[in-house]
Parts: C-alpha cells; structure tokens; sequence
C-alpha cells in the first residue's frame, strides 16, 4: 500500500485496489506474496471521514452497504489465495487494517509496530473474520481482551502470543520479507500449496476427516517426479 498522505487508510477505492491485486495474483498463480505498506504507518484502518460522509449522507446508502462488504470481500480473496502471503507490519496497524491481516499465513513485525483494535469504543465492529481467525490464532481469552478493551499491543507482546511470528529491526524488514519469501519459494510448490489448504480447513474439521484428507494429498505427493528428485537427492546424501 501506498498512501501515505493518508496514512494508507483504507477508503473503498484502497480496499478495491487490494481486492484486484490478490485477484491478479491468484491468476498468476503465485507461490508467494509478500503484502507492505509505504509511509510510516501499515495502516491505521478504516479512512473514519470517508466513512462517516457515507453514513451521516442517506444518498449514499448503498455505497455504505458496498464499502462494508469490500472489507469482506478482501477477506475472501485473501483466504482463497493459494499462494503463502506474508505480511511485513510496521507502525501502527489499526482496527480493519490489522484484521484483514489475520488472513496472511505469516506475519512479520518491525520493532516500531503498534496494533490496535479500537472499533467498539466508537461504535463500530469487527470485520475481516477476525472473530473467527484472532480467537484461532492467539486463542479465545486473549482475542477478547484486545477486542473488548481496545488497547494497544507493541511487537514484542505480538510475538509472545503468537500474532506475529517475527520481530526485526525496522530498517530490516524488507529483507526479511524478502528473505522468507525465497525460503518459501525453493519448497516443492505444490506441496507447499497443499499444506496451506489444509491447515486452513482442518482447523473445523473432525480427526478423520483431517486424517483421509492427509492421506491423500501424501500419496498425491509420493507419485510426483518433483518429489522423487528431491527425496533421491537427500538421500544420496
């Protein structure tokens, strides 16, 4: 993201952009995005002027309805992205611009990073699934005490209870991000794509049902040329 005048606020023509850029991505069928932003800040949400004009204004119903369905919209794009994506956090990354996050498969912190979840202190809710994906990710107890009290959490707290998997140096984000990237890309890409699949859906699925579906994907994976070159090579070591 790239507006910075804005502090990358999220308005519907941002939201929209983002929507067609994983949407691109998807048809190109990337192993790997990396999601950043410019400026100081990721993000610090909802653009609340831009949102307020719309439901203060009665002519612009309809625009209100479709800019609150963009936010889900984003969602759904992002979780049915086969690719990994990895997002690289830095200053504040506020309300629905922290909870489209939550569909990003790692998450990386510079130091400077500030999260906040303030939507129920000015009336608002909670979009994104994040009342699904944060209880998931950091476990219920501690998703509620973000949500309901709105207060601030630096990077460290972040990578103590799982929301973020990295924390680096400001000035060293980008080639983290870079360098994780090709970590990820020099994995068997289909496998890599399976193991996403399924970690997303077996976390609503019994034991047998997560069970056959494993087993399938290893013997799809066990009659791959891709995997038989690599398992040779290792174990000629």
């Amino acid at each position: 993201m790239n507006n910075q005048d804005k502090n990358n606020a999220l308005d519907f023509l941002t939201i929209n952009k983002l929507i067609k850029a994983f949407e691109l991505s998807a048809q190109n069928d990337d192993v790997c995005v990396i999601y950043s932003a410019e400026g100081k800040n990721f993000t610090v949400g909802a653009d609340l002027k831009y949102g307020f004009n719309l439901v203060s204004n009665p002519d612009k119903l309809q625009e209100a309805i479709e800019f609150l369905e963009s936010f889900q919209d984003l969602t759904r794009v992002m979780l049915s992205h086969t690719g990994v994506i990895i997002a690289g956090l830095h200053g504040w990354v506020i309300g629905g611009g922290f909870e489209q996050l939550l569909c990003c498969d790692l998450r990386i912190a510079a130091d400077d990073t500030r999260i906040m979840m303030p939507e129920l202190g000015v009336g608002l809710f909670f979009s994104n699934a994040s009342t699904k994906l944060l209880p998931r990710i950091i476990g219920e107890g501690r998703a509620k005490q973000l949500m309901y009290l709105g207060e601030e959490i630096g990077a460290e707290e972040a990578f103590n209870i799982g929301l973020v998997s990295q924390v680096c140096k400001r000035e060293s984000l980008n080639r983290i991000l870079k360098r994780t990237a090709n970590s990820l890309i020099q994995k068997e890409h289909s496998a890599l794509k399976w193991a996403k699949k399924l970690i997303n859906e077996d976390q609503d699925d019994n034991f047998e049902s997560v069970l056959a579906k494993e087993l399938r994907v290893m013997m799809l994976a066990g009659q791959s040329e891709e995997l038989k070159r690599r398992l040779g090579k290792f174990v000629k070591q």
